[in-house]
Protein backbone atom coordinates (compact mmCIF):
# COMPACT_ATOMS: atom_id res chain seq x y z
CA UNK A 1 0.00 0.00 0.00
CA UNK A 2 2.92 2.34 0.79
CA UNK A 3 4.73 1.50 -2.14
CA UNK A 4 2.14 1.94 -4.58
CA UNK A 5 1.20 5.51 -3.19
CA UNK A 6 5.22 6.10 -3.53
CA UNK A 7 4.63 4.50 -7.51
CA UNK A 8 1.52 6.81 -8.21
CA UNK A 9 3.37 9.94 -7.45
CA UNK A 10 6.83 8.87 -9.00
CA UNK A 11 4.70 7.96 -11.96
CA UNK A 12 3.27 11.87 -12.18
CA UNK A 13 6.89 13.38 -11.56
CA UNK A 14 8.35 11.51 -14.02
CA UNK A 15 5.90 12.49 -16.68
CA UNK A 16 6.42 16.17 -16.01
CA UNK A 17 9.85 15.63 -16.39
CA UNK A 18 9.15 13.55 -19.87
CA UNK A 19 6.99 16.56 -20.75
CA UNK A 20 9.64 18.46 -20.20
CA UNK A 21 11.69 16.68 -22.55
CA UNK A 22 9.76 16.68 -25.16
CA UNK A 23 9.35 20.64 -25.29
CA UNK A 24 13.53 20.72 -25.14
CA UNK A 25 13.13 18.16 -28.21
CA UNK A 26 11.11 20.23 -30.37
CA UNK A 27 13.37 23.10 -29.28
CA UNK A 28 16.21 21.63 -30.84
CA UNK A 29 14.63 19.80 -33.91
CA UNK A 30 11.93 21.83 -34.82
CA UNK A 31 11.16 25.00 -33.07
CA UNK A 32 11.45 28.59 -34.87
CA UNK A 33 13.80 30.74 -33.05
CA UNK A 34 11.06 33.13 -32.31
CA UNK A 35 9.32 30.59 -29.96
CA UNK A 36 12.55 30.40 -27.57
CA UNK A 37 11.73 32.92 -24.81
CA UNK A 38 8.14 31.24 -24.55
CA UNK A 39 9.50 28.15 -24.46
CA UNK A 40 11.68 28.85 -21.66
CA UNK A 41 8.76 30.12 -19.81
CA UNK A 42 7.35 26.97 -20.51
CA UNK A 43 10.00 24.40 -19.60
CA UNK A 44 11.48 26.08 -16.42
CA UNK A 45 7.70 25.93 -15.03
CA UNK A 46 7.79 22.15 -15.52
CA UNK A 47 10.74 21.80 -13.77
CA UNK A 48 10.24 23.77 -11.22
CA UNK A 49 6.91 21.80 -10.39
CA UNK A 50 8.71 18.96 -10.75
CA UNK A 51 10.69 19.74 -8.66
CA UNK A 52 8.99 21.04 -6.30
CA UNK A 53 7.00 18.07 -5.71
CA UNK A 54 9.99 15.81 -6.28
CA UNK A 55 11.93 17.43 -2.75
CA UNK A 56 8.62 17.98 -0.57
CA UNK A 57 8.36 16.98 2.74
CA UNK A 58 5.44 14.56 1.65
CA UNK A 59 7.64 12.66 -0.88
CA UNK A 60 10.55 12.08 1.88
CA UNK A 61 8.04 10.84 4.06
CA UNK A 62 6.19 8.38 1.18
CA UNK A 63 9.47 7.20 0.35
CA UNK A 64 10.35 5.94 4.28
CA UNK A 65 6.90 4.61 4.55
CA UNK A 66 8.00 2.33 1.53
CA UNK A 67 10.82 1.76 2.66
CA UNK A 68 9.27 0.39 6.11
CA UNK A 69 6.84 -1.33 4.28
CA UNK A 70 9.55 -3.30 1.91
CA UNK A 71 11.78 -4.14 4.81
CA UNK A 72 13.34 -7.30 4.33
CA UNK A 73 12.92 -7.24 0.27
CA UNK A 74 15.82 -8.25 -1.77
CA UNK A 75 18.52 -6.22 -2.67
CA UNK A 76 18.01 -7.47 -6.30
CA UNK A 77 14.05 -6.15 -6.48
CA UNK A 78 12.85 -3.86 -8.93
CA UNK A 79 11.00 -2.44 -5.34
CA UNK A 80 14.09 -1.84 -3.14
CA UNK A 81 16.38 -0.66 -6.22
CA UNK A 82 13.79 2.45 -6.60
CA UNK A 83 14.13 3.23 -2.86
CA UNK A 84 17.41 3.15 -2.46
CA UNK A 85 17.90 5.06 -5.70
CA UNK A 86 15.19 7.36 -4.19
CA UNK A 87 16.60 8.20 -0.85
CA UNK A 88 20.15 9.02 -2.39
CA UNK A 89 18.65 10.97 -4.82
CA UNK A 90 16.20 12.54 -2.85
CA UNK A 91 18.89 13.76 -0.20
CA UNK A 92 20.80 15.50 -3.25
CA UNK A 93 17.70 17.02 -4.67
CA UNK A 94 16.39 18.62 -1.62
CA UNK A 95 19.81 20.53 -1.93
CA UNK A 96 19.34 22.60 -4.21
CA UNK A 97 16.66 25.41 -3.75
CA UNK A 98 13.65 25.35 -6.56
CA UNK A 99 14.87 29.25 -7.21
CA UNK A 100 18.16 27.68 -7.93
CA UNK A 101 16.63 25.07 -10.17
CA UNK A 102 14.75 27.70 -12.33
CA UNK A 103 17.53 29.82 -12.79
CA UNK A 104 19.65 26.90 -13.88
CA UNK A 105 16.71 26.46 -16.43
CA UNK A 106 16.74 30.16 -17.66
CA UNK A 107 20.13 30.27 -17.86
CA UNK A 108 20.15 26.76 -19.35
CA UNK A 109 18.08 27.94 -22.52
CA UNK A 110 19.30 31.40 -22.99
CA UNK A 111 22.81 29.96 -23.22
CA UNK A 112 22.04 27.63 -25.71
CA UNK A 113 20.39 30.13 -28.21
CA UNK A 114 23.57 32.11 -27.43
CA UNK A 115 25.70 29.10 -27.59
CA UNK A 116 24.30 28.38 -31.39
CA UNK A 117 25.04 32.09 -32.35
CA UNK A 118 28.49 32.38 -30.80
CA UNK A 119 29.04 29.24 -33.07
CA UNK A 120 27.64 30.31 -36.30
CA UNK A 121 29.89 33.45 -35.88
CA UNK A 122 32.84 32.27 -34.90
CA UNK A 123 31.95 34.68 -31.67
CA UNK A 124 33.41 33.88 -28.53
CA UNK A 125 31.95 37.31 -26.87
CA UNK A 126 28.44 36.33 -27.66
CA UNK A 127 28.67 33.13 -25.23
CA UNK A 128 30.86 34.66 -23.17
CA UNK A 129 28.69 36.18 -20.35
CA UNK A 130 26.89 33.28 -20.25
CA UNK A 131 29.52 31.18 -19.87
CA UNK A 132 30.41 33.48 -16.54
CA UNK A 133 27.08 32.64 -15.08
CA UNK A 134 27.18 29.33 -15.74
CA UNK A 135 30.66 28.45 -13.85
CA UNK A 136 29.19 30.69 -10.91
CA UNK A 137 25.94 27.99 -10.93
CA UNK A 138 28.16 25.22 -11.06
CA UNK A 139 30.48 26.67 -8.17
CA UNK A 140 27.34 27.03 -6.25
CA UNK A 141 25.70 24.33 -7.15
CA UNK A 142 28.98 22.79 -5.78
CA UNK A 143 28.72 24.21 -2.39
CA UNK A 144 25.23 23.41 -2.44
CA UNK A 145 25.31 19.53 -3.03
CA UNK A 146 28.86 19.45 -0.63
CA UNK A 147 32.09 17.33 -1.03
CA UNK A 148 35.20 15.85 0.23
CA UNK A 149 37.92 16.22 -0.76
CA UNK A 150 37.34 18.90 -3.97
CA UNK A 151 34.30 21.30 -5.59
CA UNK A 152 34.55 18.53 -8.88
CA UNK A 153 33.83 15.80 -6.79
CA UNK A 154 30.41 16.62 -5.99
CA UNK A 155 29.38 17.65 -9.80
CA UNK A 156 30.89 14.24 -11.30
CA UNK A 157 28.96 12.50 -8.57
CA UNK A 158 25.94 13.95 -10.34
CA UNK A 159 26.73 11.77 -13.73
CA UNK A 160 29.04 9.10 -12.41
CA UNK A 161 27.76 8.00 -8.95
CA UNK A 162 30.82 6.53 -6.55
CA UNK A 163 32.99 8.35 -8.93
CA UNK A 164 35.69 10.48 -7.71
CA UNK A 165 37.91 13.18 -9.54
CA UNK A 166 40.83 11.60 -8.10
CA UNK A 167 39.84 8.24 -9.49
CA UNK A 168 39.18 9.60 -13.01
CA UNK A 169 42.62 11.51 -12.89
CA UNK A 170 44.79 8.32 -12.30
CA UNK A 171 42.65 6.30 -14.98
CA UNK A 172 43.05 8.99 -17.47
CA UNK A 173 46.67 9.30 -16.77
CA UNK A 174 47.31 5.99 -17.21
CA UNK A 175 45.60 5.30 -20.23
CA UNK A 176 47.40 8.30 -21.68
CA UNK A 177 51.00 7.01 -20.48
CA UNK A 178 50.25 3.62 -21.69
CA UNK A 179 49.14 4.62 -25.27
CA UNK A 180 51.47 7.30 -26.22
CA UNK A 181 54.31 5.02 -27.60
CA UNK A 182 51.09 4.06 -29.68
CA UNK A 183 49.82 7.02 -30.48
CA UNK A 184 53.37 8.33 -31.65
CA UNK A 185 54.42 5.00 -33.59
CA UNK A 186 50.68 5.73 -35.58
CA UNK A 187 51.27 9.94 -36.55
CA UNK A 188 54.96 8.56 -37.41
CA UNK A 189 53.23 6.42 -40.62
CA UNK A 190 50.39 9.60 -40.44
CA UNK A 191 50.53 8.49 -44.86
CA UNK A 192 49.84 4.96 -44.02
CA UNK A 193 45.83 5.68 -44.56
CA UNK A 194 44.23 6.86 -47.58
CA UNK A 195 40.56 8.50 -46.78
CA UNK A 196 40.27 10.56 -49.26
CA UNK A 197 37.69 8.60 -50.92
CA UNK A 198 35.20 9.57 -47.82
CA UNK A 199 35.92 13.48 -48.36
CA UNK A 200 34.15 13.97 -51.62
CA UNK A 201 30.35 15.07 -52.25
CA UNK A 202 28.09 12.83 -51.18
CA UNK A 203 24.29 13.18 -51.44
CA UNK A 204 22.36 14.18 -48.05
CA UNK A 205 19.54 12.27 -48.57
CA UNK A 206 20.99 8.95 -49.22
CA UNK A 207 23.26 9.65 -46.63
CA UNK A 208 19.86 9.54 -44.54
CA UNK A 209 18.33 6.39 -46.36
CA UNK A 210 21.94 4.57 -45.12
CA UNK A 211 21.62 6.57 -41.38
CA UNK A 212 18.57 5.07 -41.00
CA UNK A 213 19.84 1.52 -42.23
CA UNK A 214 22.42 1.41 -39.79
CA UNK A 215 20.81 2.67 -37.16
CA UNK A 216 18.18 -0.59 -38.15
CA UNK A 217 20.78 -2.61 -38.52
CA UNK A 218 22.72 -2.57 -35.22
CA UNK A 219 19.27 -3.11 -33.20
CA UNK A 220 17.53 0.45 -32.99
CA UNK A 221 13.66 -0.11 -32.79
CA UNK A 222 12.46 2.72 -35.10
CA UNK A 223 8.39 1.23 -33.95
CA UNK A 224 10.17 3.06 -30.63
CA UNK A 225 11.91 6.33 -31.85
CA UNK A 226 12.61 8.39 -34.31
CA UNK A 227 16.06 9.84 -36.35
CA UNK A 228 15.88 13.79 -36.96
CA UNK A 229 18.88 16.21 -37.63
CA UNK A 230 20.60 18.69 -35.48
CA UNK A 231 23.55 20.88 -34.88
CA UNK A 232 24.82 18.57 -32.21
CA UNK A 233 23.61 15.01 -32.33
CA UNK A 234 21.59 13.88 -29.01
CA UNK A 235 18.90 11.37 -27.84
CA UNK A 236 16.40 11.55 -25.40
CA UNK A 237 13.87 9.22 -24.11
CA UNK A 238 10.41 9.97 -23.64
CA UNK A 239 9.66 6.75 -22.25
CA UNK A 240 11.44 3.40 -23.20
CA UNK A 241 8.85 3.26 -26.40
CA UNK A 242 9.69 6.30 -27.38
CA UNK A 243 13.53 7.04 -27.55
CA UNK A 244 14.72 9.32 -29.96
CA UNK A 245 17.91 10.24 -32.15
CA UNK A 246 19.32 12.84 -34.20
CA UNK A 247 22.58 13.26 -36.26
CA UNK A 248 23.91 15.80 -38.78
CA UNK A 249 25.13 15.60 -42.38
CA UNK A 250 28.02 16.62 -44.32
CA UNK A 251 28.06 17.24 -48.21
CA UNK A 252 31.15 16.28 -48.86
CA UNK A 253 32.68 13.92 -45.66
CA UNK A 254 30.68 10.40 -45.33
CA UNK A 255 31.91 9.47 -41.55
CA UNK A 256 29.84 12.53 -39.42
CA UNK A 257 26.43 11.20 -40.69
CA UNK A 258 27.21 7.39 -40.44
CA UNK A 259 29.06 7.09 -36.95
CA UNK A 260 26.85 9.88 -35.06
CA UNK A 261 24.08 8.20 -35.94
CA UNK A 262 25.28 4.90 -34.12
CA UNK A 263 26.66 6.62 -31.56
CA UNK A 264 23.09 8.13 -30.70
CA UNK A 265 21.85 4.61 -31.60
CA UNK A 266 23.87 3.02 -28.83
CA UNK A 267 22.42 5.12 -26.33
CA UNK A 268 18.64 4.76 -27.64
CA UNK A 269 19.35 0.95 -27.62
CA UNK A 270 20.19 0.99 -23.72
CA UNK A 271 17.11 2.69 -22.70
CA UNK A 272 14.58 0.98 -25.61
CA UNK A 273 16.16 -2.31 -23.22
CA UNK A 274 15.34 -1.18 -20.08
CA UNK A 275 12.80 -3.73 -18.48
CA UNK A 276 9.11 -2.68 -19.03
CA UNK A 277 8.80 -2.62 -15.11
CA UNK A 278 10.65 -0.01 -14.86
CA UNK A 279 8.51 2.45 -16.81
CA UNK A 280 7.98 5.97 -15.41
CA UNK A 281 10.35 5.27 -12.53
CA UNK A 282 13.77 7.28 -12.66
CA UNK A 283 15.11 3.57 -12.98
CA UNK A 284 13.97 3.20 -16.66
CA UNK A 285 17.23 4.64 -17.79
CA UNK A 286 21.33 4.76 -17.90
CA UNK A 287 22.72 3.59 -14.71
CA UNK A 288 25.41 6.42 -15.36
CA UNK A 289 26.49 8.76 -17.69
CA UNK A 290 29.78 6.64 -18.33
CA UNK A 291 27.74 3.32 -18.91
CA UNK A 292 25.35 5.04 -21.12
CA UNK A 293 28.02 6.68 -23.46
CA UNK A 294 29.62 2.69 -23.43
CA UNK A 295 27.04 2.04 -24.97
CA UNK A 296 27.41 4.81 -28.04
CA UNK A 297 30.61 4.44 -28.24
CA UNK A 298 30.34 0.58 -28.34
CA UNK A 299 28.47 0.43 -31.52
CA UNK A 300 29.65 3.06 -32.82
CA UNK A 301 33.18 2.17 -32.37
CA UNK A 302 33.80 -1.37 -31.57
CA UNK A 303 31.05 -2.94 -34.32
CA UNK A 304 30.86 0.41 -36.44
CA UNK A 305 34.32 0.72 -37.12
CA UNK A 306 35.24 -2.97 -37.19
CA UNK A 307 36.20 -4.41 -40.41
CA UNK A 308 33.18 -7.44 -40.19
CA UNK A 309 30.73 -4.76 -40.08
CA UNK A 310 32.01 -2.84 -43.82
CA UNK A 311 32.63 -6.74 -44.94
CA UNK A 312 28.25 -7.15 -44.19
CA UNK A 313 27.36 -3.45 -44.99
CA UNK A 314 29.84 -1.88 -47.33
CA UNK A 315 27.77 -3.02 -50.74
CA UNK A 316 24.75 -1.55 -49.77
CA UNK A 317 26.61 1.83 -49.28
CA UNK A 318 28.49 1.36 -52.35
CA UNK A 319 24.87 1.04 -54.05
CA UNK A 320 24.24 4.25 -52.90
CA UNK A 321 27.36 5.64 -54.38
CA UNK A 322 28.82 3.55 -57.00
CA UNK A 323 31.24 6.10 -58.11
CA UNK A 324 32.39 7.52 -55.30
CA UNK A 325 32.86 3.81 -53.20
CA UNK A 326 32.71 0.98 -56.44
CA UNK A 327 36.05 0.50 -56.48
CA UNK A 328 36.99 0.70 -52.51
CA UNK A 329 37.61 -2.63 -50.76
CA UNK A 330 36.11 -3.88 -47.33
CA UNK A 331 39.71 -3.65 -45.83
CA UNK A 332 40.62 -0.25 -47.09
CA UNK A 333 36.91 1.17 -45.86
CA UNK A 334 37.81 -0.21 -42.64
CA UNK A 335 41.19 1.67 -42.74
CA UNK A 336 39.78 5.01 -43.40
CA UNK A 337 37.32 5.36 -40.93
CA UNK A 338 40.09 4.05 -38.47
CA UNK A 339 42.78 6.82 -39.30
CA UNK A 340 44.05 8.82 -36.62
CA UNK A 341 44.61 12.10 -37.73
CA UNK A 342 44.98 15.21 -35.25
CA UNK A 343 41.49 16.57 -35.40
CA UNK A 344 39.95 19.42 -33.90
CA UNK A 345 36.65 18.41 -33.53
CA UNK A 346 35.88 15.75 -30.35
CA UNK A 347 32.83 13.84 -32.02
CA UNK A 348 34.94 13.33 -35.04
CA UNK A 349 38.07 12.17 -33.81
CA UNK A 350 39.29 9.04 -33.62
CA UNK A 351 39.57 6.14 -31.05
CA UNK A 352 42.93 6.60 -30.38
CA UNK A 353 42.98 10.20 -30.02
CA UNK A 354 39.25 11.13 -28.25
CA UNK A 355 40.67 10.48 -24.92
CA UNK A 356 42.45 13.15 -25.44
CA UNK A 357 39.92 15.70 -26.17
CA UNK A 358 38.08 14.97 -23.53
CA UNK A 359 41.24 15.37 -20.74
CA UNK A 360 41.29 18.80 -22.13
CA UNK A 361 37.99 19.50 -20.94
CA UNK A 362 38.25 17.54 -17.62
CA UNK A 363 41.33 19.55 -16.82
CA UNK A 364 39.74 22.76 -18.36
CA UNK A 365 36.09 22.25 -16.46
CA UNK A 366 37.94 21.92 -13.12
CA UNK A 367 40.30 24.86 -13.51
CA UNK A 368 36.94 26.94 -14.38
CA UNK A 369 35.59 25.90 -10.99
CA UNK A 370 38.19 26.48 -9.02
CA UNK A 371 38.67 29.82 -10.29
CA UNK A 372 42.34 29.47 -11.44
CA UNK A 373 40.81 29.82 -15.05
CA UNK A 374 38.88 32.87 -16.26
CA UNK A 375 35.74 32.13 -18.54
CA UNK A 376 37.21 35.42 -20.98
CA UNK A 377 40.39 33.33 -20.95
CA UNK A 378 38.71 30.57 -22.14
CA UNK A 379 40.05 30.81 -26.11
CA UNK A 380 43.28 30.89 -24.91
CA UNK A 381 43.70 28.59 -22.31
CA UNK A 382 41.67 25.69 -25.04
CA UNK A 383 44.04 26.32 -27.79
CA UNK A 384 47.32 26.08 -25.29
CA UNK A 385 45.98 23.11 -23.68
CA UNK A 386 44.94 21.42 -26.95
CA UNK A 387 48.65 22.61 -28.82
CA UNK A 388 49.82 20.68 -25.88
CA UNK A 389 47.89 17.48 -25.92
CA UNK A 390 47.52 16.83 -29.51
CA UNK A 391 49.83 19.66 -31.21
CA UNK A 392 47.11 21.27 -32.76
CA UNK A 393 45.88 25.49 -32.58
CA UNK A 394 42.23 25.89 -33.72
CA UNK A 395 41.83 28.44 -36.26
CA UNK A 396 38.57 29.65 -34.98
CA UNK A 397 36.52 29.35 -31.65
CA UNK A 398 33.74 27.55 -33.67
CA UNK A 399 36.78 24.71 -33.83
CA UNK A 400 38.06 25.31 -30.70
CA UNK A 401 36.10 26.13 -27.24
CA UNK A 402 32.74 26.71 -29.07
CA UNK A 403 31.76 23.26 -30.63
CA UNK A 404 30.31 21.32 -27.86
CA UNK A 405 26.87 22.46 -26.39
CA UNK A 406 27.27 20.72 -22.96
CA UNK A 407 28.62 23.72 -20.80
CA UNK A 408 24.89 25.60 -22.36
CA UNK A 409 23.40 22.63 -20.04
CA UNK A 410 25.07 23.55 -16.85
CA UNK A 411 26.85 20.04 -17.37
CA UNK A 412 29.98 20.15 -15.65
CA UNK A 413 31.26 17.03 -14.74
CA UNK A 414 30.00 15.31 -17.64
CA UNK A 415 33.08 15.50 -20.60
CA UNK A 416 34.72 13.02 -18.24
CA UNK A 417 32.31 10.23 -18.62
CA UNK A 418 33.00 9.83 -22.24
CA UNK A 419 36.47 8.31 -22.04
CA UNK A 420 35.24 6.34 -18.94
CA UNK A 421 32.51 5.03 -21.40
CA UNK A 422 35.41 4.24 -23.57
CA UNK A 423 36.94 2.07 -20.61
CA UNK A 424 33.85 0.65 -19.90
CA UNK A 425 33.10 -0.56 -23.90
CA UNK A 426 36.19 -2.21 -23.86
CA UNK A 427 35.65 -4.31 -20.88
CA UNK A 428 32.39 -5.25 -21.75
CA UNK A 429 33.55 -6.23 -25.37
CA UNK A 430 36.69 -8.69 -23.82
CA UNK A 431 33.38 -9.94 -21.50
CA UNK A 432 31.41 -10.89 -24.49
CA UNK A 433 33.94 -12.28 -26.47
CA UNK A 434 34.67 -14.68 -23.47
CA UNK A 435 31.45 -15.67 -22.50
CA UNK A 436 30.39 -16.07 -26.62
CA UNK A 437 33.29 -16.87 -28.69
CA UNK A 438 31.26 -17.12 -31.61
CA UNK A 439 30.56 -13.37 -31.31
CA UNK A 440 33.48 -12.78 -33.00
CA UNK A 441 32.09 -14.65 -36.25
CA UNK A 442 28.52 -13.26 -36.15
CA UNK A 443 29.87 -9.97 -36.24
CA UNK A 444 32.15 -10.82 -39.14
CA UNK A 445 28.74 -11.54 -40.78
CA UNK A 446 27.00 -7.82 -39.73
CA UNK A 447 25.23 -10.22 -37.13
CA UNK A 448 24.70 -8.06 -34.06
CA UNK A 449 21.99 -10.08 -32.25
CA UNK A 450 23.86 -11.73 -29.61
CA UNK A 451 25.66 -8.38 -28.61
CA UNK A 452 22.69 -7.25 -27.72
CA UNK A 453 21.08 -9.70 -25.97
CA UNK A 454 24.32 -10.04 -23.98
CA UNK A 455 23.54 -6.43 -23.44
CA UNK A 456 20.36 -6.37 -22.71
CA UNK A 457 20.76 -9.07 -20.00
CA UNK A 458 24.04 -7.59 -18.57
CA UNK A 459 23.73 -4.11 -18.35
CA UNK A 460 20.32 -2.62 -20.58
CA UNK A 461 17.32 -4.37 -18.43
CA UNK A 462 18.62 -3.20 -15.18
CA UNK A 463 18.45 0.58 -15.66
CA UNK A 464 19.52 2.33 -12.51
CA UNK A 465 18.80 -0.36 -10.28
CA UNK A 466 22.63 -0.90 -9.55
CA UNK A 467 25.94 1.35 -9.34
CA UNK A 468 28.29 1.77 -11.75
CA UNK A 469 30.42 -0.48 -9.99
CA UNK A 470 28.12 -3.43 -9.59
CA UNK A 471 26.94 -3.31 -13.15
CA UNK A 472 30.74 -3.79 -14.39
CA UNK A 473 31.86 -6.05 -11.46
CA UNK A 474 28.49 -8.14 -12.27
CA UNK A 475 28.70 -8.22 -15.99
CA UNK A 476 32.71 -8.63 -16.29
CA UNK A 477 34.22 -9.97 -13.46
CA UNK A 478 36.13 -7.29 -12.92
CA UNK A 479 36.16 -3.10 -11.27
CA UNK A 480 36.60 -0.92 -14.10
CA UNK A 481 40.28 -0.54 -15.60
CA UNK A 482 42.08 1.08 -18.38
CA UNK A 483 43.78 -2.52 -19.35
CA UNK A 484 41.18 -3.85 -22.27
CA UNK A 485 41.04 -0.65 -23.89
CA UNK A 486 44.50 -0.32 -24.00
CA UNK A 487 44.79 -3.71 -25.40
CA UNK A 488 42.23 -3.29 -27.51
CA UNK A 489 43.46 -0.19 -29.09
CA UNK A 490 47.10 -1.69 -29.53
CA UNK A 491 45.65 -4.78 -31.23
CA UNK A 492 43.18 -2.41 -33.68
CA UNK A 493 45.48 0.01 -34.40
CA UNK A 494 48.80 -2.16 -34.93
CA UNK A 495 46.52 -4.03 -37.51
CA UNK A 496 45.40 -0.46 -39.57
CA UNK A 497 48.92 0.53 -39.54
CA UNK A 498 51.18 -2.10 -40.44
CA UNK A 499 53.15 -1.83 -36.88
Amino acid sequence: MQYQKLINRIHEIQDLRKATRVLTWDREVNMARGGNADRTHQITTLQRLSHTLYTSDEMGALIEAAASELNGVSYQSSEASLVRFLRRDYARARRLPAEFVSKVSDVNNDATLAWKQAREDDEFSLFRPWLEQIVELEQEKAELFGYKHEPYDALLEIHEPGTSTAEVRTLFDKTKAELRPLYEAVLARKDWVDDRFLRQPYDIDKQKFFARYLAEEVGYDFNRGHLATAVHPFSTSLSRNDVRITTRYSPDYLCPSMFATLHEAGHAIYVQNVHPRLTRTPLAKETSAALDESQSRLFENFVGRSKGFWRAHLPRLQALFPSQLGNVSAEQFFKAVNKVQQNFIRVEADELTYNLHIILRFEIEQSLLNGTLRASDLPLAWNEKMNELLGLLPPTDREGCLQDIHWTLVGFGYFPTYALGNLYAAQFFRAIKEQIPQIVTELEEGNTDSLTIWLRENVHQYGRMFTPAEIIQQATGAPISQEAFVRYSTAKFSEVYGL
